[in-house]
């Protein structure tokens, strides 16, 4: 439904107007070659916090890395590249993370701290 909503959106010119979005490349990120995420669509849709949430304890309190839920699995997976190759930030206008948060009126806090694009391997 979110994605239909932000489809629609994106026709209407609404909430994705941003430069960046024009910029990144359909296709480009590993999620759009992938049947699914680590849970079903609508399993990461309703609780992606909580998962996300649920790992930092783990990593900060337990030192345990490595989880399914990692945020930087995230940021690998659903980040798009524009069209010279370079990784558009997932929080940027109009790009993964954005588009639902800005639909729904939640500020990103995560990328204070954290990465918006992978790291190079």
């Amino acid at each position: 439904m979110i994605f239909l909503t932000m489809a629609l959106s994106g026709l209407l010119g609404l909430g994705s107007a941003g430069v960046s979005a024009a910029e990144a490349v359909e296709g480009s990120a590993k999620s759009d070659k992938l049947e699914q995420c680590v849970e079903p669509t609508s399993v990461m849709r309703r609780n992606h916090f909580e998962f996300i949430k649920h790992q930092r304890d783990l990593t900060v309190h337990e030192g345990i890395r490595g989880s399914k839920y990692s945020l930087a699995g995230c940021v690998d997976c659903h980040a798009k590249k524009d069209s010279s190759g370079k990784f558009v930030p997932v929080n940027e206008e109009g790009q993964f993370c954005d588009e639902c948060h800005d639909y729904v009126a939640v500020d990103l806090k995560c990328f204070e701290c954290h990465a918006t694009v992978p790291r190079e391997k």
